[in-house]
C-alpha cells in the first residue's frame, strides 16, 4: 500500500491548477458574480498560521462559490508602503524597495505552497508605480471635487527623525524608534475632508447587516454623532481681541455645576497668552511634548494653569468662573473650550481637587441626597435623578430631558443654539517620509500650490536616496525636488510628503476590479464586480480602515469612478479570532528571558536536555518566538493539514491554539480518507461513481451534503469540518457495496474540496472522477433522503434510560403505546403490573413511570 504524500500530491495539483487557470476571474454576464476579499498582508518576508487562517476561510469561501456557479474574484496584493519597510531599510543600510520586493516573493512563494485559490494575474503591490500612479490620478480627482484640502494642523513631530508620527507611534510621550521626547507642532498638512461625510457614515451602518455588530458599534463610537449646546461665556475683561469664549457640551443640563472654564494649550486665547506669559509659554509647551489622541490625554495626568482670566456665566453675570489652561482638552473636538463640572464628570473632578476648585452637585440619586467626594456622580442619561440645581427648575428628571429642557431654554433665551457634531476630525494624510506614494502637487511662486499635470503621473520616487541622515529624504535629494509649474510653466517645486499608507489600503479592493486599467477604475469592470460580497480581516482594523474605505467608496463615486452602489464597498464582513500558541522560555546566566521557537522544543526540552518554562497560550508574537512557521508545517504535514486544523478546532469568530498534538490528529484524518480511497479507487476504475443506492449510506450523504453547506453558508467551518469526519466514519463502517462507498467517498471529496484542495482532487482521481475536482459542481442534496422515514425514541422507566424503540416518524401514538409495552425492558419493570403513567411525546421520546 503506497503512503499519503502530501508534499507531491499537493504540488502536482497547484500545477494543474495553475496550467488550466482555474482561478482566473472573468467577467461574464451569464453567471453570478462573486467577490471575495481577505485584507492583504504587510510584506514582512513570512507568513505565520494567523495568515493561513484568515486565507483558509476566504479561500473556503471562494472555493465553495465556483462550484455554486459563481464567476469568483479572489485577488492578492501587497499593503508595501509604509515606515517599517523604511525602518528596515535604515537599519540594513539598503533601499526600502528591494527589501520589500524580496520580501513580496518569498512570502507569494509561501501563499502558493498553500493551494489558495487566488487569482494571481491581479497582483499588484501599492509600492508599484503603476498603482500609486492611479492614487495621485485619484487625489487630483479628489482636490477638484473640494474632497480634499490643505491647513495647519497640530501634529506629533519626532525631533530626530524629524518626521509626524500616528498617535499609536508615541509610546509614553516619546518617538517608538527614536525615543526623542515628541513635540506638538503646526504644520501645514493635506486632509480629507471625512468629516462632511458623517453623517453618512453613520446611517450607512444601518444597511450593513451583515458586519458584526461590534464593528458596527464601534464605528458609530468612533464618528461620534452627539446633540448639545454652543454658547459663550463672556471674559470679565476682554484679552486682545477675545471677549468671550465659545463652548460646546453635550451635557448643558450641568451648566449650575460649572466651577471653571477650561481651555486646550492650542487654542487661539492660549496662545496669545503665552506671547507674553513665558510661565504660560513654558506649560504650553510642556503640554504639547504629549501625545495629541484623546485616551492618551485622558491617561495622562490632569495638569493645569490659572491664566488669570475670568468668565460670567451666561445665566448670572455675577458668578465668575476662572479660566485654567488644561492638558486634557484637545482643540480639534468642539471649540477647544470646555466647562468644567467636577461633581459629574470624574476627569473635572480630579482636575478640581488638585487645585481646589469648587464641586457643586446639580443632581443626585432620586434615594441618596450624599454630595460627591471623590467619585463623581454620572449615571446614564435615560435614568430619573433629583436635581437640585436646573436652570429651569426641574426636579425629577432623566438626564435627556434636562439637556433638551435647558437647549430650548438657551434658544428661546438667544444665550445659545442647540448643535448637532460629529467627534469624527478630517483625516490628515501627510506623512514626512520617503516610502510612501508622492503627494501629486506643485509649489510654484506665480501660481501657489496646484496639482500635477496627469499627463505627467506617475510622480515616481526616485531610487537614488540615502538614509544617512534623519528626516526626509525627499528633501535633501539634489534633483528630484525641482520642476516645472504645470500651470505657468516656471521653475517650481514638488511637494515631498508623502501619503498616509491607510490612504493605499483604503481602494486596493476597487483597483483589484481591473488592475490593469489606464485610470483607477475600469467602469465596466467596477460595476460588475463591485461590492465586495465577503470581506475578511482582523478586528484590530474594525475602526480606521473599514471607515477611511468607506469614505473613499462615496469619494471615488463622487468622482464617477464607482457606481453609486458601491457607496457601502463590503456587504458582509468576517473579522477571525487569532492564532495562539504557548510560550518557552529559559533564562541566561544574568538571569534575562530567553525564549525558544516550537520547533525547538520537544516534550518541554530543548535539544540539549534543558528544560523550558511554558507559559500559556498567547498571541503569537515573533518577540516572544511563539509562532508556527506555516512552510515547516507545510514540509512536515503537507499544507491540507495546516488547513483543516485551521479550520476544524474552534468557530473562526474565536481564538485557536495551535498544538502539535491537533496537527497530528489532522493529519492522521487525512491519511484514513486517503486509505478510503486507496481501497475502494478500484471499484471506480471505469469512471466516478454516479450514486449512492444503500438507503442508510445514501442518506448519510444526503445529511452530511446539507450540513456541510448549511456549516459554510454560515461562516461555521468547525462544524462542517465535524460532519465530514462523521460522514468519513460512516462510509469507513459502512456494510454498503464497494460501488456505493466509492459513489459517497466521490462526495466526501466534492464537499472536503474547499478545506483540503489538494487531498480531495487526488481522491476525485482515484475514484476515475472526470476533470478537476475545483471545477465540478457543487453536490446538492436530495430533499427526499433528508426526510427521515424511522425515528428513535429512547425509553425511559421511572427517570432513567432503559430501552429504545426505532418505529415510522409518522406512527400513531397509540400503536407506539403498544410497542413500549411489548419491550422486554418495560415487561420486566412492571413484573406483571400495569404502568402509573404511559406518556409519548411523538418524536422525542416514550416515559414509563412503574
Amino acid at each position: 500500500m503506497s503512503r499519503y504524500d502530501a508534499a507531491t500530491i499537493e504540488a502536482k495539483w497547484q500545477a494543474a491548477w495553475a496550467t488550466a487557470e482555474v482561478f482566473s476571474a472573468r467577467r461574464d454576464s451569464t453567471r453570478p458574480k462573486y467577490y471575495v476579499l481577505e485584507m492583504f498582508p504587510y510584506p514582512s518576508g513570512n507568513l505565520h498560521m494567523g495568515h493561513v487562517r484568515n486565507y483558509a476561510m476566504g479561500d473556503v469561501i471562494a472555493r465553495y462559490k465556483a462550484a455554486q456557479g459563481f464567476s469568483v474574484l479572489h485577488p492578492m496584493g501587497w499593503d508595501a508602503f509604509g515606515l517599517p519597510a523604511e525602518n528596515a531599510a535604515l537599519e540594513r543600510g539598503m533601499h526600502p524597495g528591494p527589501w520589500t520586493r524580496a520580501n513580496m516573493a518569498a512570502m507569494k512563494e509561501q501563499f502558493l505552497s498553500l493551494g489558495f485559490s487566488l487569482d494571481w494575474t491581479r497582483e499588484f503591490a501599492t509600492c508599484d508605480p503603476e498603482y500609486y500612479g492611479q492614487q495621485q490620478a485619484l487625489f487630483i480627482d479628489f482636490l477638484e471635487k473640494g474632497l480634499v484640502y490643505r491647513k495647519n494642523a497640530v501634529v506629533n513631530w519626532d525631533p530626530v527623525d524629524m518626521t509626524v508620527l500616528a498617535n499609536e507611534q508615541v509610546e509614553d510621550g516619546r518617538g517608538w524608534r527614536s525615543g526623542a521626547l515628541v513635540e506638538r507642532r503646526d504644520l501645514t498638512q493635506w486632509f480629507f475632508r471625512i468629516s462632511d461625510h458623517s453623517d453618512a457614515l453613520l446611517s450607512g451602518l444601518d444597511g450593513l447587516t451583515e458586519w458584526p455588530e461590534k464593528v458596527r458599534t464601534m464605528q458609530a463610537n468612533w464618528i461620534g454623532k452627539s446633540r448639545g449646546l454652543q454658547f459663550g461665556f463672556a471674559l470679565t475683561a476682554p484679552y486682545d481681541e477675545f471677549s468671550a469664549l465659545d463652548v460646546y457640551t453635550t451635557r448643558p443640563d450641568t451648566i449650575n455645576g460649572a466651577s471653571f472654564l477650561g481651555i486646550s494649550p492650542d487654542h487661539p486665547l492660549a496662545k496669545a497668552l503665552e506671547a507674553n506669559r513665558p510661565d504660560i509659554a513654558e506649560f504650553c509647551a510642556e503640554c504639547r511634548r504629549g501625545g495629541t489622541s484623546e485616551a492618551e490625554r485622558e491617561t495622562a495626568e490632569k495638569k493645569g494653569f490659572d491664566t488669570g482670566l475670568t468668565v460670567r456665566h451666561p445665566l448670572n453675570p455675577d458668578w465668575t468662573l476662572p479660566v485654567w489652561i488644561a492638558n486634557f482638552i484637545l482643540m480639534d473636538y468642539g471649540t477647544g473650550a470646555i466647562f468644567g463640572v467636577p461633581a459629574h464628570d470624574q476627569r473635572d473632578l480630579d482636575f478640581a481637587r488638585k487645585y481646589d476648585l469648587p464641586v457643586i452637585d446639580t443632581f443626585f440619586a432620586p434615594d441618596d441626597a450624599t454630595p460627591v467626594a471623590d467619585i463623581a456622580f454620572t449615571p446614564p442619561k435615560t435614568e430619573p435623578v433629583s436635581w437640585v440645581n436646573h436652570p429651569t427648575g426641574l426636579e425629577l428628571a432623566s438626564g435627556e430631558a434636562a439637556i433638551d429642557a435647558t437647549i430650548a431654554l438657551a434658544e428661546a433665551g438667544g444665550w445659545g443654539k442647540g448643535v448637532t457634531q460629529y467627534r469624527l476630525r478630517d483625516w490628515g494624510l501627510s506623512r514626512q517620509r520617503y516610502w510612501g506614494c508622492p503627494i501629486p502637487v506643485i509649489h510654484c511662486e506665480r501660481c501657489g500650490v496646484v496639482p500635477e499635470a496627469k499627463e505627467n503621473l506617475p510622480v515616481k520616487l526616485p531610487e537614488d536616496v540615502t538614509f544617512d541622515l534623519p528626516g526626509n529624504p525627499l528633501d535633501r535629494h539634489p534633483t528630484w525636488r525641482n520642476t516645472t509649474c504645470p500651470t505657468c510653466g516656471g521653475e517650481a517645486l514638488r511637494e515631498t510628503d508623502t501619503m498616509d499608507t491607510f490612504v493605499d489600503s483604503s481602494w486596493y479592493f476597487a483597483r483589484f476590479t481591473s488592475p490593469g486599467a489606464a485610470t483607477p477604475t475600469d467602469p465596466a469592470e467596477a460595476a460588475y464586480w463591485m461590492n465586495v460580497d465577503q470581506y475578511i480581516g482582523g478586528v484590530e482594523h474594525a475602526i480606521l480602515h473599514l471607515l477611511y474605505s468607506r469614505f473613499f467608496a462615496r469619494a471615488m463615486a463622487i468622482c464617477g469612478h464607482l457606481p453609486d452602489t458601491a457607496a457601502e464597498p463590503f456587504r458582509a464582513l468576517f473579522t477571525q479570532g487569532m492564532v495562539t500558541h504557548e510560550i518557552y522560555r529559559t533564562r541566561d546566566t544574568a538571569g534575562r528571558p530567553v525564549y525558544h521557537l516550537p520547533e525547538h522544543v520537544t516534550d518541554g526540552r530543548l535539544a540539549d536536555g534543558t528544560a523550558v518554562e511554558v507559559i500559556p497560550s498567547a498571541k503569537m508574537s515573533k518577540s516572544k518566538k511563539n509562532v508556527v512557521d506555516p512552510v515547516h508545517i507545510v514540509e512536515t504535514y503537507g499544507a491540507d493539514t495546516a488547513r483543516w486544523f485551521m479550520l476544524s478546532d474552534s468557530p473562526p469568530e474565536r481564538d485557536v491554539e495551535w498544538t502539535s498534538a491537533g496537527a497530528d490528529s489532522a493529519f492522521k484524518h487525512l491519511n484514513r480518507v486517503w486509505r478510503l480511497a486507496e481501497d475502494l479507487g478500484q471499484s471506480a476504475s471505469d469512471g466516478a461513481p454516479q450514486g449512492v443506492n444503500d438507503d442508510a449510506l445514501a442518506r448519510a450523504v444526503a445529511r452530511a451534503i446539507a450540513d456541510v453547506t448549511a456549516g459554510i453558508e454560515g461562516f461555521a467551518f468547525n462544524t462542517s469540518v465535524a460532519k465530514l469526519y462523521g460522514l468519513t466514519n460512516v462510509i469507513a463502517k459502512s456494510k454498503a457495496p464497494e460501488a456505493d462507498r466509492a459513489a459517497a467517498l466521490a462526495i466526501l471529496a466534492r464537499l472536503m474540496a474547499p478545506m483540503t484542495p489538494h487531498l480531495a482532487e487526488e481522491v476525485w482521481s482515484m475514484l476515475g472522477g472526470t476533470g478537476l475536482l475545483a471545477q465540478t459542481p457543487w453536490p446538492v442534496a436530495d430533499p427526499a433522503l433528508l426526510v427521515d422515514d424511522t425515528v428513535t425514541l429512547p425509553i425511559q422507566i421511572n427517570g432513567k434510560r432503559r430501552s429504545e424503540l426505532v418505529v415510522a416518524a409518522d406512527l400513531p401514538k397509540a400503536e407506539i403505546e403498544a410497542l413500549a409495552l411489548a419491550d422486554p425492558a418495560v415487561i420486566k419493570a412492571l413484573d406483571g403490573g400495569t404502568p402509573k403513567k404511559l406518556i409519548v411525546v411523538p418524536g422525542r421520546i416514550v416515559n414509563v413511570v412503574v
